[in-house]
C-alpha cells in the first residue's frame, strides 16, 4: 500500500464536472494498493496517517496531527501510485491491485481511517476519472509505503 499525502488548506474532487466531495483545512490521500496488501497494512497505514505529526503548532512547528487539529481527509484511489518505470516510458501496472479486490481493501481503508479520525473522511469515486483540485499548504507532501516503512 502506497499513499501520497499533502497537507492542504482546501481539496475538492469532481467526476464528469459534478463535485462529489470537498474539505478544508486537512490532507488530500492519493492511494495505491498493491494485490498483496492486507488488514495489516491498513491498519499500520491509518495508524501512521491519522498521527503523522505535520500540521504547525503555536510555534509553527510540525507538531500536530490530523486528530489534533480536527483536521479534514480526502481519499482518493489511486493504482498509478503503484506504476513501474524501470523499463522502457510506458509504465506497468502489474504491482496494482485488480479492481475487485482493490475496491474491498479501500473501503475497508475507509471504514478504518473513520474510526481512527472519529470522523467521517470523504472520498472520491472508487475506478473514475476523477478531478481533484488541491490548494497544498506548505507545500507539504509525504510517501508513505507499507513495504518500505522508513
Amino acid at each position: 500500500m502506497r499513499v501520497i499525502i499533502q497537507r492542504v488548506k482546501k481539496g475538492s474532487v469532481s467526476v464528469n464536472g459534478s463535485k462529489i466531495s470537498s474539505i478544508e483545512k486537512g490532507i488530500v490521500l492519493f492511494l495505491g494498493i498493491e494485490n498483496n496488501d492486507t488488514i495489516t497494512d491498513i491498519e499500520w497505514m491509518c495508524t501512521k496517517v491519522s498521527q503523522l505529526r505535520i500540521f504547525d503548532d503555536e510555534n509553527k512547528i510540525m507538531n500536530k496531527s490530523l486528530i489534533d487539529i480536527d483536521g479534514d481527509i480526502l481519499i482518493i484511489s489511486q493504482f498509478t501510485l503503484h506504476a513501474s518505470t524501470k523499463k522502457g516510458n510506458r509504465p506497468s501496472y502489474i504491482k496494482a491491485a485488480k479492481s475487485e479486490f482493490a475496491l474491498k481493501i479501500y473501503n475497508e481503508f475507509l471504514d478504518l481511517i473513520k474510526q481512527k479520525i472519529k470522523k467521517n473522511p470523504c472520498s472520491g469515486v472508487f475506478g473514475a476519472n476523477m478531478l481533484v483540485k488541491i490548494e497544498n499548504d506548505g507545500p507539504v507532501t509525504i510517501f508513505i509505503d507499507s513495504k518500505n516503512k522508513e
